[in-house]
């Protein structure tokens, strides 16, 4: 299906093992390429919106999402964590793998991943668990140490939290502390920005999104902050990512 006036992605299918899952790109044929992995949502306007957004970032990016939940989308805090722990996170992990390996079968010489919450987590999980990836940026979530453990990571990570952040274990602070020293040991290059004021999920910044979180009780707005996360996450791609 080829992109459309009414949506900038092209859909497509991917395959692996015995699955068919799909997939939404947007971004030059030929950049460097970005899997970017959805929060609990699923695959919804917001992680659209930075698909988009980082497909423009810099001199472009090709943004891939990949449908972890192979069409399902939570309307409310209740689906969304319902579809979150029905899913097979190893096999979100080949999941990803796969659109690795397939951004780099279609022109991008390096491939990076990137996610929000649930995907910042599966990031990270994917720079410890598949070697194809040259880098990961991950907002506000940690992998359990059952799927990864963040001291073996093989390609550099660049991570952002909220201070205010209360999904303990997950992305608050300590978890966000813990990652770093994880990645101390990990021996890879990376960062980890703390965003003073900010609670989970400060980067969705469309007017759905905004009352999405105000309705989840996180009023907190800082647009000072995004752009700075933005800058942080392009400086950190077109570095890790350039051929």
């Amino acid at each position: 299906m080829a992109a459309t006036a009414s949506s900038p992605f092209k859909k497509i299918q991917i395959q692996r093992d015995d699955t068919t899952f799909d997939a939404y790109v947007v971004g030059k044929e030929d950049a460097p390429g970005i899997v970017v992995i959805q929060e609990w949502w699923g695959v919804d306007y917001e992680i659209k919106n930075h698909a988009v957004k980082i497909s423009q970032l810099g001199t472009g990016f090709k943004a891939l999402i990949p449908d972890l939940y192979r069409g399902k989308v939570g309307l409310d805090v209740a689906e969304a964590q319902h579809l979150m722990d029905g899913l097979d996170w190893q096999a979100a992990v080949k999941d990803i793998a796969a659109s690795v390996n397939w951004l780099k079968e279609n022109g991008s010489k390096k491939v990076g991943v990137t996610g929000f919450c649930m995907g910042g987590a599966l990031s990270i999980a994917g720079s410890v668990l598949v070697s194809e990836v040259d880098a990961a940026v991950a907002f506000y979530g940690v992998p359990s140490s059952q799927l990864a453990d963040p001291a073996q990571a093989k390609a550099p990570v660049q991570a952002h939290f909220g201070e205010q952040d209360s999904f303990v274990g997950f992305s608050d602070v300590t978890a966000a502390k813990a990652l770093e020293e994880k990645l101390k040991a990990s021996g890879v290059p990376h960062e980890v920005h703390i965003y003073p004021g900010n609670a989970h999920a400060f980067m969705n910044r469309s007017a759905d999104g905004i009352q999405r979180r105000k309705n989840m009780g996180m009023p907190d707005e800082d647009e000072a902050a995004v752009q700075l996360a933005w800058s942080r996450f392009e400086t950190w791609m077109t570095r890790y990512l350039s051929s």
